[in-house]
């Protein structure tokens, strides 16, 4: 091909090129950018702890130090900040913070409409009336899945949860004969015991443990009685839940009430780490974990 014909082809194929890269010039952005994470503040530790879960991490939460107390895991990333408490939120912040929704539960309908000058509002419900926490933690698990996008995440969550309770339930079948009591230790002479409408009755009922405490529960799942109350189970072991209020370990050594316990006199008594009380599935999953590792043990060391 002649010198200038060669020269005019060259012009031709850079002006198409130049035509096709204005006509998809303006399409760009749409083809490589992805959506914009939704900016949620979280103002519950269980759907906080589910949607860490799902691989979210919203921008701020209530109640840093409760966490670091009480869930425990998963561990907090240090970037979400803390809006302050849970019933009383730093409203200025949480403007500032541009939320694009703001998670709630139904015990916070008292603030909603104040958190609503602020941003949209999602209610989600675990501990209602209806008394069916691990079931409402499924549900809650499938609708934050839905908002954030992460739907196979979710039921893989759930199914995971599943499974776990299926093993934990075989591993402690052998153990399963004598009833539990799963308490907190209010002071050295009160305790919150747990049971019907609880998350961890619904995970005794899942891996095969039946509960020493068969009393009336209130709203949340759990009575509040002096220690001499759970002296109705004569073959019941204990186990009780860390964080204990400060000096309570002491004096529960020296309380005459205390080691007339049937449990305490059989030395049937396992301490747990923290566990979220009022979670969602990574709650009760974890709930289940540290229960078996300690019943396994304590069989093992007995």
């Amino acid at each position: 091909m002649p010198e200038n014909d060669r020269r005019a082809a060259r012009r031709g194929s850079m002006t198409r090129r130049g035509a096709l890269g204005l006509f998809l010039l303006p399409f760009a952005g749409s083809l490589s950018a992805a959506p914009r994470p939704l900016r949620i503040v979280s103002l519950d530790a269980g759907l906080t702890e589910t949607l860490l879960m799902l691989g979210v991490r919203p921008v701020a939460i209530a109640d840093r130090e409760v966490w670091e107390k009480w869930v425990v895991e998963p561990p907090l990333p240090p970037e979400i900040a803390d809006v302050g408490t849970l019933l009383e939120p730093n409203l200025e912040f949480l403007q500032q913070l541009r939320p694009d929704v703001i998670l709630a539960i139904p015990y916070l309908d008292g603030i909603k409409p104040l958190l609503e000058r602020v941003a949209p509002v999602t209610t989600i419900g675990i501990y209602t009336e209806e008394g069916r926490p691990y079931q409402l933690a499924v549900d809650a698990t499938r609708q934050l899945a839905r908002l954030v996008g992460k739907e196979e995440e979710g039921e893989a969550l759930i199914a995971a949860t599943e499974a776990g309770f299926l093993e934990i339930r075989q591993q402690l079948a052998p153990l399963s004969a004598r009833p539990l009591y799963i308490v907190n230790f209010m002071d050295p002479r009160n305790v919150r015991v747990y049971g019907r409408q609880s998350l961890f009755q619904d995970v005794f009922d899942r891996i095969g443990i039946r509960n020493a405490w068969t009393g009336d529960t209130n709203y949340w799942g759990f009575a509040t009685l002096g220690l001499d109350g759970l002296a109705t189970a004569s073959d019941a072991r204990l186990a009780y839940m860390e964080p204990l209020p400060e000096g309570a370990g002491g004096t529960l050594t020296e309380s005459p009430v205390w080691n007339a316990m049937p449990f305490v006199r059989n030395r049937s008594i396992m301490r747990l780490p923290a566990v979220l009380m009022f979670g969602a599935l990574p709650s009760a999953a974890r709930f289940a974990h540290e229960l078996a590792k300690a019943m396994t043990g304590d069989a093992a060391h007995g």
